[in-house]
């Protein structure tokens, strides 16, 4: 699978309004480019996981195949694509495992232990886009 062309997906956990009510971030990364190509705010339910494949671009979809853990909703839902599950040890989901450090390091709402945090899903969401939108451009500016 050496210099497969594959989307690395996986997902970081973090919470609104207060310590309970806990939402998970699924991300996919390209990392040719190391640009995010979709991105998902829910649960780890297959309904989730069926959500998340679906903001993934056609163009992408049968055409290049998906790395995630073993987490078992979305090898479901992107069972009719080319993913495969993988550890860590593989290296084949290296990027966005460094990205997920990355996320948590910028955006203040995610670390673990914050005082910063989000009131409403909606402004949560809203918050993580704009991350997303503005690391593009930036990995963007450095793939020139």
């Amino acid at each position: 699978m050496v210099g497969f062309f594959g989307i690395q997906l996986d997902e970081v956990w973090c919470f609104v309004q207060n310590k309970k009510r806990k939402y998970w971030i699924g991300v996919a990364l390209n990392p040719h480019n190391r640009q995010i190509v979709a991105f998902h705010v829910g649960g780890r339910s297959s309904k989730d996981a069926q959500q998340f494949y679906e903001q993934i671009s056609a163009v992408l979809k049968g055409k290049v195949g998906f790395f995630s853990d073993y987490w078992q909703a979305c090898i479901r839902a992107f069972e009719s694509e080319n993913h495969f599950g993988v550890g860590k040890n593989s290296g084949l989901t290296s990027y966005i495992e460094r990205f997920n450090a990355t996320l948590r390091q910028r955006v203040s709402r995610l670390v673990r232990k914050s005082l910063s945090f989000s009131r409403l899903l909606h402004n949560h969401i809203g918050a993580i886009k704009y991350f997303f939108c503005h690391y593009n451009l930036n990995m963007a500016a450095l793939h020139l």
